[in-house]
């Protein structure tokens, strides 16, 4: 009986010893242009920090667990299909993984909209304004408040459906512009918005395009922007809890009606907000 234990033994140790350092999974699924992905960074033992990195850029890694990491992944509205790797690296002792994320082709629809010709060539009198609006959008998207403020699920802003999908090319007045960065949920004039999460409100002003808007930085590089509110109840500098009423729905800005417009950026990439409630929502 003896060597049968001993053999036994051996077999176990082997096993444990060829077991990796760290794992590194995401959810099954196609990935598109868009799309937001949790990735899980387990490890077998204490896992006192990670670094991680993917399309060029660093991303905001956060822990759920001693031995568990997450993290966020925003594939950008313009990324072409093909095989992408993410890097990611262990503090203390050092251990490299790469994990390979396979981005699907995903076809745009084209919408075809009628608007004030002064939203599609705004007068010569406007251009300073846009384009100070503009780059204080970018200082933001730049500059993201340290730390994690989201947490638990995100919800839904409003109950009503999405009416105009994410990426859709748009054509105003007969001229083709920007792709559209963010998804249109067809609400009444006055429909309470709620914020889809924690977060620490950036921005609450009417801006030339989006009228009124209020922007909500999350943490760790998550963005929420709400477009053509009607009336704003919240501040700058001010923070919400997820379901806090931050605005009503309107049509102001370059708008056809009354809607909600909800944009989102992940570590500088324009995701789709659909995407970011099925990776993080209930």
């Amino acid at each position: 009986m003896q060597p049968i234990l001993i053999a036994t033994l051996c077999v176990l140790l082997v096993q444990t010893a060829v077991r990796p350092p760290i794992r590194v999974s995401t959810p099954p699924g196609t990935l598109q242009p868009g799309s937001v992905v949790l990735m899980t960074v387990t490890a077998n033992e204490a896992l006192p920090g990670i670094t991680a990195r993917a399309f060029d850029r660093d991303l905001a890694p956060f822990r759920v667990g001693k031995r568990t990491w997450q993290v966020l992944i925003g594939i950008d509205l313009d990324v072409k299909p093909g095989r992408y790797t993410v890097e990611v690296e262990t503090a203390g002792p050092a251990t490299r993984v790469l994990h390979v994320l396979a981005v699907s082709p995903r076809r745009f629809p084209t919408r075809t909209l009628t608007v004030d010709p002064d939203l599609v060539n705004p007068p010569p009198d406007q251009m300073e304004r846009i384009a100070r609006e503009a780059e204080r959008l970018r200082r933001l998207w730049n500059n993201p408040v340290a730390g994690r403020f989201w947490d638990g699920p995100f919800v839904r802003p409003v109950p009503d459906p999405a009416n105009s999908s994410f990426g859709t090319r748009s054509i105003y007045n007969g001229e083709a512009r920007s792709p559209h960065g963010g998804t249109d949920f067809l609400s009444p004039a006055g429909r309470p918005i709620k914020a889809p999460n924690h977060g620490l409100v950036v921005l609450a002003a009417p801006l030339y395009f989006t009228g009124g808007t209020v922007v909500i930085d999350h943490g760790l590089g998550l963005f929420s922007l709400f477009a053509h509110l009607s009336s704003i109840r919240v501040h700058e500098g001010e923070g919400v809890n997820t379901g806090d009423v931050i605005g009503e729905v309107g049509a102001t800005g370059r708008v056809t009606g009354p809607h909600l417009h909800w944009s989102v950026r992940l570590g500088g990439a324009r995701v789709d907000p659909l995407s970011l409630l099925a990776a993080l929502g209930r």
